[in-house]
């Protein structure tokens, strides 16, 4: 059964990132096929299976001989990676359906805003209702707990933007509204506390690598996808821990 759920979760870890890179620039997903962007060749199945293919082809365009970014197959395997560890955290429980919704949008997420620092309307139109719906028939505990997170999720980023005047984007802003719908009151704030937390770190990290100057916008989308798959797995238990550590 894991064995299966690999396996899908890095055949959509492949659609993702077309819907990551594509979806920004107004391109659709469906066509043209995928290509290889140094000689446009076609890639035909035995280009295209998910982390194997690359493997395979040694991280090389079959035609040409071009190098892949390894950067598709890391996000393929990522993706089925978290969809296997989702029924061994929180077990096989209609959760499930929400898990897997909110790794596939955090997935897209981290794509375009690492291509593009954009965090695309039409993603979080397409998720928000579809989260929403889940959330009607799969509820938190109490049932308004998802309406409260959206409101503090939106609400928490919208006061921020206006302090800082800019520091936050509007994407960021509208993304912690559907995280809300997810992780309810206390497990979005985990989230936004963690992506803060791994953005100053890997911040400074690049600024001392002479990779980040300072003035300089970053994306922000990697840290919320990493603040959020955190919290929603194992926000409870880090909230035990720090109120017993406190």
């Amino acid at each position: 059964m894991y064995s299966l759920i690999f396996i899908y979760g890095i055949t959509l870890g492949s659609f993702y990132n077309v819907v990551g890179l594509r979806v920004p620039l107004n391109q659709s997903i469906v066509k043209p096929r995928s290509h290889c962007p140094t000689c446009n060749h076609t890639l035909t199945s035995i280009d295209l299976v998910p982390v194997f293919s690359y493997v395979f082809l040694r991280g090389k365009c079959r035609r040409c001989k071009a190098p892949i970014s390894p950067f598709y197959p890391i996000v393929e395997l990522v993706t089925g990676l978290l969809f296997v560890l989702a029924p061994i955290v929180i077990g096989w429980s209609y959760e499930l359906i929400v898990a897997w919704t909110i790794i596939s949008l955090m997935v897209i997420i981290f794509v375009s805003d690492i291509h593009y620092m954009i965090i695309p309307d039409k993603v979080l139109l397409f998720f928000g209702p579809v989260i929403l719906l889940e959330r009607i028939f799969i509820p938190l505990n109490p049932w308004w707990d998802t309406l409260a997170g959206a409101a503090l999720g939106f609400g928490l980023l919208l006061v921020i933007a206006l302090v800082s005047k800019g520091g936050m984007g509007g994407g960021d802003i509208k993304l912690y509204a559907v995280i809300g719908l997810v992780l309810g009151m206390k497990l979005v704030l985990i989230s936004f506390f963690l992506a803060t937390l791994f953005g100053a770190c890997f911040g400074i990290i690049g600024m001392l690598m002479g990779k980040v100057k300072k003035g300089k916008p970053m994306p922000f989308g990697p840290y919320i996808g990493l603040g959020t798959i955190i919290a929603y797995f194992f926000g409870e238990p880090l909230l035990r821990w720090y109120i017993h550590f406190m």
